[in-house]
């Protein structure tokens, strides 16, 4: 972790020769600062393809904020304002770090299902490991009674389909019991051409704070749970109606709220919107589809930043990065 800023040179030879698994990589995951001054932003094929696999979050360290190396994991301005917020969620969850690094490194060529599937095995394995078992540990979880209520309100006027998320009182938090009746909601428009636009909002005072924290870890089989998101997975719907979906954001926007929202072809956002990717403090990944969504609108890059060293950003830098379309008064 503490390896201090490693030549450009001297980290394409080690990679190259495959020496890099030994010299950079810990067993548990770790954080790699390269001088990206030295290299140019693409390396060789062979150098490519070996560095797929090194087990470590590849940073280059640049001088020239516009440069954006294809090699690395992230990009930081010299020292950066974020490296040290970086490095301490990587301290903190390695494995969750790296393992992410790692799948939006080899993701480029991915389909949306082909991402969609290697996203859910690789969230099922981290549902197993020690980092997302001690934030569960270390939580206590409330008894709440069942609320047989629907989770999602779906209208039809004329041509449009309207589609909200009704938990406010949780801020659309996403249970089991919304994403199946989100992905039936959005069946609709798949089945039935004649709907020109889908319009996919949320009640109360945020668009969805992202998965219900309660239900986490309640499963105690995670392969099960694997083919439950790849059998009901509101991410690939809403991809399979992308080009008639308008997401509505507002409030805060966090986890599962913005990642399935990125699927959709135009996503505008109020200026109080406020969005995080806070999975990899839990000790997990993104699991409703971002890191196929929200690398294909702002680039792996930003998105690692986000998930790793960005507590959250605004509506104004959203609009900058790509992430939503329009932001309204």
């Amino acid at each position: 972790m503490d390896r201090g800023l490693v030549a450009g040179p001297e980290f394409a030879h080690a990679v190259r020769s495959g020496e890099a698994y030994e010299r950079y990589a810990d067993p548990g995951g770790g954080l790699v600062v390269v001088d990206g001054d030295a290299l140019p932003d693409a390396l060789d094929a062979i150098t490519t393809d070996h560095l797929l696999t090194v087990p470590a979050v590849v940073v280059a360290s640049v001088s020239d904020p516009t440069r954006r190396p294809a090699w690395a994991d992230l990009v930081l301005d010299g020292d950066g304002p974020h490296l040290a917020d970086l490095a301490a969620t990587v301290r903190s969850n390695p494995q969750a770090s790296t393992v992410l690094a790692v799948l939006l490194r080899s993701g480029g060529g991915r389909s949306t299902a082909e991402g969609l599937v290697a996203e859910s095995a690789t969230y099922g394995l981290l549902q197993s490991g020690p980092e997302f078992d001690r934030w569960r540990s270390g939580r206590a979880r409330p008894r709440r009674p069942p609320d047989p209520s629907p989770r999602v309100l779906v209208e039809r006027r004329g041509d449009h389909l309207l589609v909200t998320l009704d938990r406010p009182d949780v801020h659309n938090a996403l249970d089991a019991a919304m994403r199946d009746q989100l992905d039936a909601a959005l069946r609709i428009a798949v089945m039935d051409p004649s709907i020109d636009s889908v319009h996919l909002h949320g009640a109360g005072p945020s668009f969805c704070s992202g998965g219900d924290l309660d239900e986490f870890g309640t499963r105690s089989d995670p392969p099960a749970a694997h083919l439950i998101r790849l059998l009901r997975n509101p991410g690939r719907t809403i991809a399979e109606v992308a080009d008639r979906t308008v997401a509505h954001l507002h409030g805060d926007v966090a986890g599962s709220g913005i990642e399935l929202a990125a699927f959709a072809h135009r996503v505008v956002a109020t200026r109080s919107t406020r969005i995080s990717l806070p999975e990899v403090r839990l000790g997990l990944i993104p699991g409703a589809g971002g890191t196929v969504s929200i690398p294909r609108r702002i680039g792996r890059h930003r998105t690692l930043l986000l998930a790793l060293a960005v507590d959250r950003i605004d509506a104004a830098t959203a609009l900058e990065w790509g992430l939503v379309d329009e932001l309204l008064p």
